[in-house]
């Protein structure tokens, strides 16, 4: 027993209550995903329903993988990759919207050759750009007020990305510029500064609006939402059957695999898994789900107030609020309190490179966990920035 919990203290380092909260997560996926899949197997592998369940179960256990390589390498080398990974996100994004697979009326995905596997880039322009925010503000904690040298290229940064994702998929640019305002925050960025980037940010989201692939959708999602407050009839479908789903799950649910919404509601196993969830394992597992990503906040936060390097702490912030928030918005979607979005739901929505992404993203936070603080050089005055957490 004893060489067991060595082996694992020596090989699984970080916090261990975010290890806990992301494994339960993933296997817990792999129940959910199998059973809200049942009728796309039908449909669409000629009834194998064991093919989506071997699928999603091999990417769950990559994405831990990678989790695990993300945790080993020490944090402050993440600088040093973020800025180059940013720009070449920038000639991506732009290829794809102009050539990328058209799904839903909106060009988000490349096919990489030769595995035949497709991904989106907004997801490396995401995760590439919350590391490269944060080193950024690090490397200039003396001189952050500094509008020229400072904050241009931080704000030139964070439009050209967002914009560009809007283009083609405006709730993950909202919710990255939301990311960007809270690590600018508590990376002490003046006020004055972070208003600015709110006003060049909307300015921005609002030509992709017009400009972009979803515009249409856009509007009319938000349209749909308000309108079915006052008139139940006008309730688009998706949420309809999302509420039905709630609605009959009762307090416990109707058991694992027993759901009927399934054979129904679009997309059961991905935008609205969380109904599902409920549906299968009542307000008692909607719950503890909730409070599972709750936890992860706050245990990702908490690594900020305790980090003596301001780039650990800006990083660690940054990644889990990202992760967390998205969770968030998808499950106010699934029970009608924010109109249709289409964001997967991180760690139980079935995925393909998005999941290894997310495991990317969770191992870089756990590598930040791990306390390898010692020779890091980004950060002159790192307590400032757990400071302003601490007083905000």
């Amino acid at each position: 027993m004893n060489h067991l919990k060595a082996w694992i203290d020596e090989h699984f380092k970080g916090d261990p209550i975010i290890w806990a909260i992301v494994i339960l997560l993933s296997l817990f996926s792999i129940l959910v995903v199998y059973s809200a899949t049942g009728t796309l197997a039908y449909k669409t592998a000629g009834g194998n329903t064991e093919l989506y369940l071997f699928r999603h179960s091999f990417l769950v256990f990559l994405s831990l993988f990678v989790m695990w390589l993300a945790h080993k390498m020490p944090y402050r080398k993440y600088a040093l990759y973020a800025r180059l990974f940013m720009y070449l996100s920038i000639p991506l994004l732009i290829f794809t919207y102009f050539f990328g697979s058209n799904i839903n009326e909106a060009n988000r995905w490349l096919t990489i050759p030769v595995i035949n596997q497709a991904f989106q880039p907004s997801d490396l322009a995401k995760l590439s750009l919350i590391a490269a925010l944060a080193a950024m503000l690090a490397k200039r904690q003396k001189n952050i007020k500094d509008f020229t040298g400072t904050f241009l290229p931080i704000i030139l940064s964070i439009g050209v990305i967002c914009a560009l994702i809007g283009m083609a998929n405006m709730s993950t640019a909202i919710l990255l510029l939301m990311t960007c305002l809270l690590i600018m925050f508590i990376g002490r960025v003046p006020v004055k500064h972070l208003a600015l980037v709110v006003m060049i940010g909307v300015m921005g989201l609002t030509v992709a609006v017009f400009a972009g692939q979803r515009g249409e959708t856009f509007w009319s999602r938000i349209e749909a939402f308000w309108e079915s407050k006052d008139d139940d009839s006008k309730i688009p479908f998706q949420a309809e059957q999302s509420y039905i789903a709630i609605a009959t799950g009762g307090i416990t649910g109707k058991g694992p695999g027993n759901s009927e919404q399934r054979n129904s509601l679009p997309h059961p196993y991905s935008d609205f898994i969380y109904s599902i969830i409920i549906e299968e394992y009542g307000l008692v597992g909607g719950a503890t789900v909730l409070f599972l990503y709750l936890a992860l906040l706050y245990r990702g936060m908490r690594i900020v107030v305790n980090s003596n390097k301001a780039f650990g702490g800006l990083l660690s912030a940054g990644l889990s609020f990202a992760l967390v928030i998205q969770a968030l918005v998808n499950m106010a979607v699934a029970v009608g309190l924010g109109p249709i979005t289409g964001l997967p739901l991180p760690l139980l929505s079935m995925g393909g490179t998005s999941l290894v992404f997310t495991g990317t993203a969770l191992g870089i936070i756990l590598s930040v966990s791990r306390g390898d603080h010692q020779d890091e050089a980004t950060a002159p005055e790192p307590s400032r920035v757990s400071n302003r957490l601490r007083t905000a």
